[in-house]
């Protein structure tokens, strides 16, 4: 079992020591990782008829490249980890290519794990959209993956096109382990297809277990070798390893 804190984004403020000694302090108690959430921009619930989401403009979010970025240089082995990434409103190459900054100035410790989102708000305003973000964000693994462990890309797809061309540094890790976070049946599917991880979000009861188990079905189908698996707590992470067969 490896252990990792949650970073307190909406808690912590802006002062850079405070963010400093909390992740200094979580490596050297022994946790295994740090997890960061993701939001770019907040709404203003008062300009928005019914608005229910738990977070708007006044919820502080540090942006999670930026923060490794400034994590990787005064950390020295706690695995950063973004839990998770809102892919789809966001530009493929340009996260290919902060995310192996990040991997090349840490060493080799980021671990991305990605989701769709639920804020039309952010989509509109970074640009993308919001109604094909999960049938995009298939593609967008497959960019990411190639842009992360060959120098030069020749890439025709659906939403892409990179016509012979690559990032530079490449990361160390190659490729940089993609996990999938959500729960809905669409989700299950792509874990077990594409995913190195998963961030489950369900009680670990027999329903949950269940859902784990059609996970792994889709892993055998799709010919998967091993896939980890991270339960979220409140304030930890406890991560485990699921065995599956095949190879991905």
């Amino acid at each position: 079992m490896r252990l990792g804190a949650v970073f307190p984004q909406t808690e912590i403020g802006a002062d850079p020591a405070a963010v400093r000694d909390f992740a200094q302090a979580a490596e050297s108690l022994g946790y295994d990782h740090l997890l960061v959430f993701d939001h770019v921009l907040g709404a203003d619930p008062s300009k928005r008829e019914n608005w229910s989401r738990p977070y708007q403009h006044t919820s502080l979010f540090h942006e999670p490249f930026v923060l490794f970025g400034y994590l990787a240089g005064i950390t020295r082995s706690i695995e950063l980890t973004t839990g998770v990434l809102i892919l789809g409103q966001r530009q493929t190459a340009l996260v290919a290519k902060q995310a192996a900054e990040v991997d090349v100035l840490s060493g080799g410790r980021l671990r991305l794990g990605i989701g769709i989102g639920w804020n039309e708000v952010e989509y509109e305003a970074l640009g993308e959209n919001f109604n094909n973000r999960g049938r995009r964000s298939v593609e967008q693994i497959e960019l990411l993956r190639a842009l992360w462990t060959q120098e030069v890309v020749d890439f025709s797809g659906r939403y892409h096109r990179v016509t012979y061309a690559g990032i530079n540094p490449l990361p160390v890790q190659r490729p940089i382990p993609i996990w999938f976070g959500g729960g809905a049946e669409r989700v299950v599917r792509r874990v077990g297809r594409m995913g190195d991880g998963w961030f489950p979000q369900f009680r670990p009861d027999s329903a949950g277990q269940a859902r784990i188990e059609q996970m792994r079905e889709y892993a055998r189908e799709a010919g998967e070798t091993q896939i980890q698996l991270g339960l979220k707590a409140e304030s930890v992470s406890p991560t485990g390893t699921v065995q599956k067969s095949g190879t991905n």
